[in-house]
């Protein structure tokens, strides 16, 4: 059997890996908060027919060896924490990070969750929750009879009550860091949970020990960038072409051996 035959192979199987991280990519665009994955690849085992560094000779060695490689996987799907665009949106409940950080989220069955969708809005009891109904952490309860909500870029949360002519506080929001955000686990939903590759979450006050700070009325748009992942595309696509042309060009050569044996 012709080995290129099984080299070819690796490599359609990792350029098509490659399309679907794209498309997953392209696909999330528009998702408040998305950030971009891209395919990591590493080369296969070698077959090492000939020891570099080999002795030829009592007093010579050989300055090259002979290694035939077995062909490339993908060994990884990494997410790029880049800083997405921010955009005005005017809701009061809607909130951006501005830096490093994610929102701390109780998920159903009470362990947390972490995201940078701050399209937040409120439940049925006041407080502040997902678009899929999960609570913010620390809990924030807004009245019902509330006028108006400041929310400092500190994560100070303020409420102009009706007859009052002071602003009543209603908490203070905190953002939860991770040594290696890469590290996370994407579950959907724009949600992350922690891993043993994350660290454990540190939490603290927007602004300080390295956080990023809060923009009220404001989303972080997803970080893919249309251009760069056109041309990830047509590279991805070329690669397949060329690994699919080896396919038949190691399979003319079988057939030409086959005809004249």
């Amino acid at each position: 059997m012709n080995k290129a035959l099984w080299v070819a192979k690796t490599g359609l199987d990792a350029q098509q890996t490659r399309l679907s991280v794209i498309s997953n990519n392209l696909a999330n665009a528009s998702t408040t908060g998305f950030k971009q994955s891209r395919a990591v690849f590493e080369d296969l085992l070698y077959q090492n027919l000939r020891q570099v560094g080999g002795q030829t000779s009592q007093d010579t060695r050989l300055p090259s060896g002979l290694s035939l490689g077995t062909g490339t996987r993908v060994v990884a799907t990494e997410k790029l924490h880049t800083q997405g665009n921010i955009e005005i949106t005017d809701n009061s409940l809607n909130l951006a990070i501005d830096g490093r950080g994610f929102f701390a989220i109780v998920l159903p069955d009470g362990t947390e969750g972490y995201t940078r969708d701050g399209n937040f809005m409120l439940s049925d009891q006041g407080t502040m929750v997902t678009s899929s109904g999960y609570t913010l952490q620390p809990g924030i309860t807004i009245p019902d009879d509330t006028q108006s909500i400041t929310i400092g870029t500190d994560g100070l949360v303020n409420l102009s009550i009706p007859g009052q002519a002071a602003l009543v506080t209603a908490g203070n929001l905190q953002l939860t860091n991770f040594i290696n955000p890469t590290g996370l686990q994407p579950i959907g939903e724009n949600l992350y949970v922690e891993s043993a590759s994350s660290g454990g979450p540190q939490a603290g006050t927007p602004g300080q020990t390295g956080l990023g700070q809060l923009r009220q009325g404001a989303l972080e748009a997803s970080n893919i960038n249309i251009v760069e992942e056109m041309v990830g595309m047509i590279e991805t696509q070329r690669a397949y072409e060329m690994n699919s042309k080896l396919i038949s060009t190691a399979d003319g050569m079988m057939q030409y051996l086959n005809n004249n044996t």
